[in-house]
């Protein structure tokens, strides 16, 4: 039974979805204390108590703990089945952490699945769907996994109500991968999604992204959403480079105006564009389980998060593996080894 502290690092449901992951793959138990002790509402809340639900149906796991608010859980798993799963979080939490749990063990299964998972997809404290879709669904096509994730329907906050699938195929192993560099930059595009909300707010947005890049008018899409998907709206840039593909998103919300929405996002991709690094914070974080059940592997970066150097202490202890970061002035590299 491997022993972990929620509160330890930066003290968030990372921990506990890179547990749930490893445990699965690796047939490891684990009793985990102080889950999300770092939150202003720590413990379970209902994306968290999916992500393990799903998990131990995935693999006919014994759970104690499994209850909203519960701030102490033991996973007991077992074999990692393939099939047709659904899952419903029945709020806005998010079905892309739910399906980042599921889909690295998804690969280790017996035969191939599909996962259904409703409730939020585009949420200001996860990646969006797009994200796994173009990124880091990109990253692991490179690594010999097969995944098509779909989007059905947007879910924002708060109504949610989204609903996002995905089908994966089993892959014996995945293939170590060096991304150093990021390559020659294809294509780059913005687009902004509204539901529910007047229209120039998409259009003011992409104004500001269009000034801020030099970007011609076929780079600025606006994508309306039928109005019961709503309210709601979502600014991505994707950025496509001969090697990765990075997207960074911003969320429109009450009284915050929608320059200030697409200054942040504009922020946020230009620190990585200056950097020279090949991905940014959330995909570092993201490419770390993947690299390491590679059993070897390097990235550079812009950003190494208390959330990364966290992941990688977890990492550790369900798996023969060390992670090394290398601090430079603009961009960092993360080693693994086995």
């Amino acid at each position: 039974m491997i022993e972990l502290d929620g509160a330890q690092g930066e003290g968030g449901g990372q921990i506990l979805r890179s547990a749930l992951t490893l445990s699965m793959i690796t047939g490891q138990p684990f009793r985990m204390i102080n889950i999300r002790a770092k939150r202003p509402k720590p413990g379970l809340m209902r994306q968290h108590l999916a992500a393990v639900q799903a998990s131990a149906s995935v693999c006919g796991a014994e759970v104690n703990g499994a209850e909203a608010g519960s701030q102490t859980l033991q996973f007991v798993p077992d074999a990692i089945r393939g099939g047709d799963y659904a899952f419903a979080i029945g709020t806005a939490g998010s079905c892309t952490l739910v399906l980042q749990t599921l889909l690295p063990a998804l690969l280790a299964a017996d035969a191939p699945s599909s996962v259904k998972v409703t409730g939020g997809t585009h949420n200001a404290m996860a990646p969006p769907v797009h994200f796994l879709q173009r990124a880091y669904g990109r990253v692991l096509a490179q690594m010999g996994a097969e995944i098509d994730i779909e989007l059905k329907r947007f879910g924002f906050y708060p109504a949610g109500g989204g609903e996002v699938s995905a089908t994966v195929q089993p892959c014996a192993q995945l293939r170590p991968l060096e991304l150093l560099e990021r390559g020659a930059r294809q294509h780059g595009y913005a687009e902004s999604f509204i539901a529910g909300v007047p229209s120039n707010v998409a259009v003011r947005e992409l104004a500001t992204i269009g000034s801020g890049m030099g970007w011609a008018e076929e780079q600025l899409l606006h994508r309306g959403l039928p109005g019961e998907q709503g309210p709601g709206n979502v600014l991505l840039m994707t950025l496509e480079h001969d090697h990765v593909t990075e997207v960074f998103a911003g969320f429109g919300e009450k009284a915050v105006r929608a320059e200030t929405v697409a200054k942040h996002v504009l922020q946020e991709a230009r620190a990585y564009l200056v950097s020279g690094a090949a991905v940014g914070e959330h995909l570092a974080d993201q490419l770390m389980l993947p690299m390491a059940l590679a059993g070897s592997g390097s990235f550079s970066t812009n950003v190494i998060s208390q959330h990364a150097i966290t992941n990688a202490e977890v990492i550790e202890r369900f798996l023969p593996v060390s992670f090394s970061f290398d601090y430079g002035p603009e961009r960092h590299i993360c080693r693994l080894r086995s």
